[in-house]
């Protein structure tokens, strides 16, 4: 291995160094209590260190910001294959949208910036969830011939239902609790279909 090999991957191995001690902090302490200063200590190195691999701390939470988007899409993608009915479809995706935010509470608030102050950075990506999602309602509505539904319109309000009953969980503001919540979602997303046929 030449001497140009071996720097590429030392640089790869502190930046990667960097993320990974930056994500233990964060679900340890939350993503307020990250900054540039503590990685540097978490990591054994100088700040300026940091500053060869990331311009700033919103550097690095946009890359967690377009890893959690990543992972979003690839759920919501998985769901909508597993069925052909755009209704089913529409369903297993606000499932799958759910149990993602629970289940990855840090991105989720990062990417949405719930219970926190929002990332400046927005992510634009090539294969983002609301394509998956937008594609399942347009079906929908022209599989019920309706003229007057606007998918755009829909979309926003699907959207809204699950974010809005994702937040409420993710901030413990909800008096319900468990199996409930989660009911409320699948009751919320079944009014949504019920409208659109």
């Amino acid at each position: 291995m030449g001497i140009s090999e071996r720097r590429i991957r030392e640089k790869e191995s502190v930046r990667a160094s960097i993320l990974a001690t930056a994500w233990d902090m964060v679900k340890q302490d939350g993503w307020q209590s990250l900054s540039i200063r503590k990685i540097a200590d978490g990591i054994e190195y100088s700040v300026p260190v940091i500053y060869d691999h990331f311009e700033n701390k919103e550097a690095i939470l946009a890359e967690f910001v377009d890893e959690g988007f990543r992972k979003l899409t690839k759920k919501i993608k998985l769901a909508k294959a597993r069925h052909e009915d755009p209704a089913e479809q529409l369903k297993a995706m606000a499932i799958a949208y759910w149990n993602f935010a629970l289940e990855n509470k840090e991105y989720y608030q990062l990417m949405f910036g719930v219970n926190m102050m929002c990332c400046d950075e927005a992510c634009e990506m090539e294969d983002s969830f609301d394509k998956y999602i937008m594609a399942s309602i347009e079906a929908l509505i022209a599989k019920s011939k309706r003229s007057d539904a606007k998918a755009c319109l829909k979309y926003h309000t699907y959207w809204s239902i699950l974010h809005g009953l994702v937040s409420i969980k993710i901030m413990n503001i909800s008096p319900v609790g468990g199996e409930l919540n989660k009911l409320v979602v699948e009751d919320a997303i079944e009014g949504f279909i019920k409208n659109l046929n």
